[in-house]
């Protein structure tokens, strides 16, 4: 099944037995290891329902036992964890010259990181789209030759996520939307987990949420720079994402009014000004491409070594961007006051010099109980795709079961 906006898609909570096995589920991935009287006495269900949820995961090879202990008061008890196998779950990123492919274990732990170039986004139409079905189609056959069931496949995606699976206006292609829902609907040929597409910034906001540095702050923004600027946004411990599901369009917000006019036809916007072909203009202005640049990797390198090597004209160019930026942060932060902001995508590769000028901003712009921490992504550059893997877990423990391990 194709389906889109993963992320609020709610579990059948009138199944009271469902949404008691996530509940344990939950419990022991962050409790692990645990006993069933641990289980019992923090989630506050009673030790015979405990026991025989327990006895359901481990049926479901969900759970695991791994042995006695006996550093505790009473009798020693099986101690309990998640299972390694036989699952998998999936997250591909579609960036603007490269795909990321990640394989998870229900663990977490990482089962393959493959990269794969690619024609660009804006080459032949259904070009893009065939290569992430293609590399989604290997991915799966990796996971099958390995015995391990899929537990649902997630692509993260630039522009906005339509219902059906296509992405509309992606704002640096020279057409109007990819159909990624069909072409994972064809390549996949019907499979039976799930697969979801959805934006990169919500992905990274959640990978940061579920497995970054700032793991399980409630209220965290992940902005991710690169060609477009995006934000991921969760609140409460929960994705906000809209009523269409466009929100965290932070690349529009207009931070300089008499800065440059953005692809959008609007002037001063935080993508025209910090996005990187704009940081390529502003730190390297001998760079004179002869067509529009696709892959901005080896610009983003020379950026990054000059900067190392105290180039002052790229040093400065970056503060301004930092500057820049902070606007755009403080914005984030007194509209949705989160704790904290997380820079991802190319603005955590420049991190080391972007953040002095991105932390200053703030202080002027939004002072006092305002005010949020700004950090780099140490996820980078796998956010979107991990939180692609990590949306199955998520879902997971939002009681979508698998019925057995097959």
């Amino acid at each position: 099944m194709i389906s889109t906006h993963g992320m609020t898609r709610p579990a059948d909570l009138s199944d009271v037995r469902t949404t008691n096995l996530a509940v344990v589920l939950r419990f022991v991935r962050t409790h692990a290891p645990c006993s069933r009287a641990d289980i019992a006495a923090s989630t506050g269900l009673n030790k015979a329902t405990v026991s025989s949820l327990v006895t359901d995961l481990l049926e479901r090879r969900l759970l695991r036992e791994t042995g006695l202990t006996e550093n505790r008061i009473g009798r020693p008890a099986s101690m309990l964890t998640l299972q390694s196998r036989p699952y998998a779950a999936i997250g591909i990123e579609l960036a603007a010259d490269h795909l990321v492919a990640i394989a998870v274990d229900l663990t977490g732990e990482r089962l393959l990181t493959w990269r794969r170039a690619h024609a660009g986004l804006d080459g032949a139409p259904g070009r893009a789209e065939a290569a992430v079905a293609a590399l989604a189609g290997r991915v799966v056959a990796k996971m099958a030759a390995e015995q391990r069931r899929v537990l649902g496949l997630t692509v993260a995606a630039p522009g906005l996520v339509a219902p059906g699976g296509g992405v509309r206006f992606p704002p640096h292609l020279a057409r109007p939307a990819l159909d990624l829902g069909a072409a994972l609907e064809r390549g996949l040929r019907h499979p039976e987990y799930d697969v979801v597409i959805e934006s990169s910034a919500n992905l990274a906001a959640l990978a940061e949420y579920r497995g970054g540095a700032e793991a399980d702050t409630p209220h965290l923004i992940a902005l991710v720079g690169g060609v477009e600027i995006g934000a991921g946004i969760v609140a409460d411990g929960r994705a906000l994402r809209g009523g269409r599901g466009f929100a965290g369009q932070a690349g529009h917000l207009q931070v300089d009014c008499a800065g440059p006019r953005c692809r959008c036809g609007r002037q001063g916007c935080l993508e025209a000004v910090a996005g990187l072909p704009a940081l390529v203009r502003r730190a390297l202005p001998d760079t004179a491409p002869d067509g529009p640049i696709v892959d901005y990797a080896p610009e983003l390198e020379r950026i990054t070594a000059l900067a190392g090597n105290g180039d002052a004209h790229v040093t400065g160019a970056l503060a301004e961007t930092g500057r820049l930026l902070g606007r755009g942060v403080s914005m984030l932060a007194e509209l949705l006051d989160p704790q904290v902001v997380v820079l991802g995508g190319s603005f955590a590769t420049l991190a080391p010099w972007l953040l002095p000028a991105v932390q200053a901003e703030l202080a002027a712009r939004a002072p006092g109980e305002t005010a949020c921490r700004v950090t780099a992504s140490t996820l980078h550059p796998d956010g979107a795709a991990l939180g692609g893997a990590m949306l199955a877990l998520d879902r997971l423990e939002s009681g979508q079961l698998p019925a057995s391990a097959g």
